[in-house]
């Protein structure tokens, strides 16, 4: 390689050993002019190394790190199955070049990419699908003096929530104008405020709540709401997803749909995060705006206490970012607005846990986030006959009930809280103990907004 006089192409670079790639045009455009400049082919050459991309990111093999799990031993075919499902989703999980450790919950069950219960760390990256298209799925509670009918509370709550897929024209309460204009800065939120908008003040469907009960340390009164961020979750997810895709396909090579993942050192890494911390205070306005709404509706102004928790996200903790899906913070920290405390539901006639964090390093501080199921809602629907609960006032606001909620459709609750007792994965410090619930019901057979 001396003849200063020859020209390069792209045959050239072949040649000389280079795998062809979309960086050849570039490299040849600056090989002519270091050529017309005089340097030799040894110059050019270690000049062309520098175009040399990166060999891509390969998944790891069967050698993976292991991860924690909380499964009981199961005790019949179902239960079997469904742990050799959440079991094989998460082996391939833990084959990810960027997962550093891994957790399956007690309650945890198979939900595509990510079982439900599952908790993924990884390192230096975001992937969209292991938080899934419900973003910040949460709890939320307020406590008031026990002066009230609890049955005037649930009406209440019937009149003022709205359960559904769709928007809402009439609502409680609005976002604020200055969270739908700083959307537009994000490339990830922009053309979504219209979403954020009518979504505001609703609840969605499938296993979200409004519950009302009594502590059981003290009698008050609570009501306790349990959903995600409707619309404007699900579109951030979706843009994120596709993003994250494109980005990976960049540098990594075998990696299975739905693991893809954003470079948090990169800009569009931080701006993803910045619109999932933007629907993070979107959907916690989004449950005390109801709260608060309830509250003047009865006559009540004092609220003893407030907090809530997110069970569908992604966390910080120790320089790694730990992917949630339905499982509970249960760590010191994992949020600027920690309280310390935890709501974990199990079913509409079970009491609703109030714990404590652990910060239980195996468990990669997470706990439990309910009851979770042991087969899909069809396949309940298919093999039993469930029946309605005794003792509490059950509700469904599309006026059907949603058979595939009954306390049946679940895993024993006892079971799981015997779990999270004996792995300590979090403290009990009290109950709600049920009055009542108001779910989605079965929208698809006689929806409100269908009927005159």
């Amino acid at each position: 390689m001396t003849d200063k006089s020859m020209k390069i192409t792209g045959k050239t670079l072949i040649d000389w050993g280079f795998e062809p790639g979309p960086w050849f045009k570039e490299a040849i455009l600056q090989a002519a002019l270091m050529r017309e400049n005089g340097y030799n082919n040894e110059e050019i050459y270690g000049m062309l190394q520098g175009f040399v991309p990166p060999p891509k990111i390969q998944m790891r093999g069967d050698d993976h790190d292991d991860y924690a799990n909380f499964l009981p031993d199961p005790e019949n075919d179902i239960e079997r199955q469904n742990a050799k499902a959440v079991c094989a989703a998460m082996d391939q999980i833990m084959r990810v070049p960027t997962v550093e450790a891994g957790a399956v919950m007690p309650d945890a069950c198979p939900a595509g990419t990510i079982p439900v219960g599952g908790v993924v760390a990884t390192k230096d990256a975001i992937h969209p699908g292991y938080h899934s298209a419900d973003v910040c799925c949460s709890m939320a509670i307020s406590v008031f003096p026990d002066r009230h009918d609890p049955k005037k509370v649930l009406d209440a709550i019937q009149v003022l929530t709205h359960f559904g897929p769709t928007k809402r024209r009439a609502r409680p309460a609005e976002v604020s104008e200055s969270f739908v204009a700083a959307m537009e800065n994000n490339q990830f939120l922009k053309g979504l405020e219209t979403v954020a908008v009518e979504h505001f003040t609703t609840q969605g469907d499938g296993n979200h709540f409004y519950y009302v009960g009594h502590l059981e340390s003290t009698g008050e009164l609570a009501i306790v709401s349990h959903h995600g961020s409707r619309g404007l979750g699900a579109q951030v997810y979706k843009r994120g997803m596709a993003a994250a895709t494109r980005e990976t396909q960049k540098i990594a090579t075998g990696v299975p749909k739905g693991h893809a993942w954003l470079d948090m050192n990169t800009d569009i890494g931080q701006d993803y995060w910045g619109a999932l911390s933007a629907v993070r205070t979107w959907t916690k306005h989004n449950h005390f705006e109801v709260h608060d709404a309830v509250l003047r509706l009865i006559g009540e102004h004092t609220v003893r206490d407030r907090f809530w928790n997110p069970h569908n996200f992604v966390f910080q903790r120790e320089g790694l970012w730990v992917h949630a899906k339905g499982a509970t913070p249960s760590y010191h920290g994992h949020s600027h607005d920690d309280a310390g405390r935890t709501l974990i539901p199990m079913n509409m006639a079970e009491p609703i846990l109030i714990t404590e964090h652990n910060d239980l390093d195996e468990a990669v501080g997470f706990a439990p986030h309910g009851a979770g199921r042991n087969m899909s809602r069809t396949q309940f629907l298919r093999e039993n006959e469930p029946e309605h609960p005794k003792g509490i006032d059950a509700r469904f606001w599309c006026g059907t009930p949603d058979l595939s909620e009954l306390p049946a459709a679940y895993k024993n609750a006892q079971k799981v809280v015997n779990a999270i007792e004996h792995h300590s994965l979090a403290t009990i410090a009290d109950r709600i103990m049920p009055y009542g619930s108001i779910m989605a019901g079965d929208w698809e057979q006689n929806a409100p907004w269908r009927n005159r």
